[in-house]
């Protein structure tokens, strides 16, 4: 008997309501968040469960431990409930955080697409003068042209007016008489080179026509006198237009001698329209067609 009752004497005194408080401080303990979000009200809830369990070692009444161990698990209960409450409202205000964040982000969305929208439709203005300022640049640039081609047009018409040039059947024919001739001979006067040099104005505007350089004498002196002298006095124009900058391979010659007179040669007046030089400028490039 003596032996049971120390053995009794070494036994701890305790209490359920001491193991739940033991119980809960474990699961407290264990969670970091109380001691984090509650350090006072958990140590109070340590101070108060050391209490019970000094009471319980000193083997004090099972009242007076069962009252220090309700004290213990009352302060563990407040200090899990403060920690609790403040993950709610760390929680709450974390997730007003992420709605600010999400309206921001939002807001910020809105803002990039107003801002890329408004930089298309700047550079849609910015094309669209572009290709405005092109097409007036262009109109002008037409405007001009076509003028230009005009008043090309409108001096190239002069020149042959002064040249007084004759449209047929075979192209534009410029007559040349005889006056711009030496007599019997077949060079170019100072005269002659100052009609060649109108001449060459008109060619070189028209790099497309073919000429045809045709002379014709009257009908006095021999017949192959005369040929010699309408080919001579035909080449001695084509040089004078080569020399004035006439590319060679557009120009043609041909002598006629006393062929196709235009006035009868019996009288001096008559056969002085005789001895001519006809150019002759085909239209579009065209071939010029052989005399009838």
């Amino acid at each position: 008997m003596s032996v049971f009752f120390a053995a009794c004497s070494t036994t701890p005194t305790t209490t359920s309501t001491l193991d739940q408080a033991r119980g809960d401080f474990a699961a407290a303990q264990s969670n970091p968040r109380v001691a984090a979000s509650a350090p006072v009200e958990f140590k109070a809830a340590a101070d108060a469960l050391d209490r019970a369990n000094a009471a319980a070692a000193k083997k004090e009444s099972l009242n007076d431990i069962d009252k220090l161990a309700y004290i213990a698990k009352q302060k563990i209960a407040t200090a899990q409930e403060i920690a609790k409450q403040k993950q709610a409202e760390a929680d709450v205000a974390n997730a007003g955080r992420q709605r600010d964040e999400i309206r921001l982000e939002a807001r910020t969305a809105e803002a990039n697409q107003a801002r890329s929208a408004a930089d298309k439709a700047r550079m849609s203005a910015e094309e669209a003068k572009a290709q405005a300022d092109a097409a007036r640049l262009q109109a002008e640039a037409a405007t001009n042209s076509a003028r230009d081609e005009q008043a090309k047009s409108a001096a190239l018409q002069q020149q042959l007016n002064d040249l007084q040039a004759k449209q047929t059947d075979r192209g534009l024919v410029i007559t040349l008489s005889d006056v711009l001739f030496n007599v019997d001979r077949a060079e170019l006067s100072a005269e002659g080179m100052r009609t060649a040099q109108k001449m060459a104005d008109v060619l070189l505007q028209e790099p497309q026509s073919a000429v045809l350089i045709e002379g014709f004498t009257d009908s006095t002196g021999t017949s192959a006198h005369n040929m010699e002298l309408s080919q001579r006095r035909a080449e001695s124009v084509r040089n004078a237009l080569i020399g004035l900058g006439v590319k060679s391979d557009k120009i043609a010659t041909r002598g006629y001698g006393e062929a196709y007179p235009v006035a009868a040669n019996t009288d001096a007046g008559s056969r002085q329209l005789n001895r001519r030089v006809e150019i002759v400028l085909s239209q579009n490039g065209a071939p010029i067609a052989n005399r009838r």
